[in-house]
């Protein structure tokens, strides 16, 4: 089954998680998105080129280092969500308003919930806004 996959997740394959069982189940995440496929919203694009380029300007990483991080990326199937914005729309806006998310956050709870798939993230409140909701997060006990 696929999963779908957020921003942060993503990029802790480029910038190394600090804590131990988080950097354990990025890893995990990787391992398994070598069987299965990644859903992701279109937001999902512009939210890890902003987080490359956020940490390029930290020097956490350089231009070459992006850039195989993306080549990385590329040879994942990562599936782009099938419904346009403009049809979930008013579904993400009433998840953001029930569990206080943002509307970039609320993107992910609403694919999520339409898909059955388990959410990877390492955002606590959007993952505990998808167990509050009915869905799953990966890496937690079934």
């Amino acid at each position: 089954m696929a999963i779908v996959l957020d921003a942060s997740a993503t990029l802790s394959w480029l910038v190394n998680r600090t804590n131990p069982a988080e950097a354990q189940l990025a890893r995990e995440v990787l391992h398994a998105l070598r069987r299965e496929d990644a859903v992701v919203p279109l937001l999902w694009y512009a939210e890890v080129t902003n987080g490359i380029l956020v940490a390029e300007r930290r020097q956490i990483c350089n231009r070459e280092q992006s850039a195989l991080f993306l080549t990385m990326l590329g040879e994942l199937t990562i599936v782009d969500d099938e419904k346009r914005p403009a049809v979930t729309q008013l579904a993400m806006l009433d998840l953001a308003r029930t569990y206080g998310l943002t509307g970039y956050d609320a993107t992910y709870l609403e694919l999520v919930l339409r898909t059955g798939c388990a959410l990877v993230t390492f955002d606590r409140q959007l993952a505990d806004a998808t167990r509050k909701a009915g869905g799953r997060v990966f890496g937690d006990p079934e």
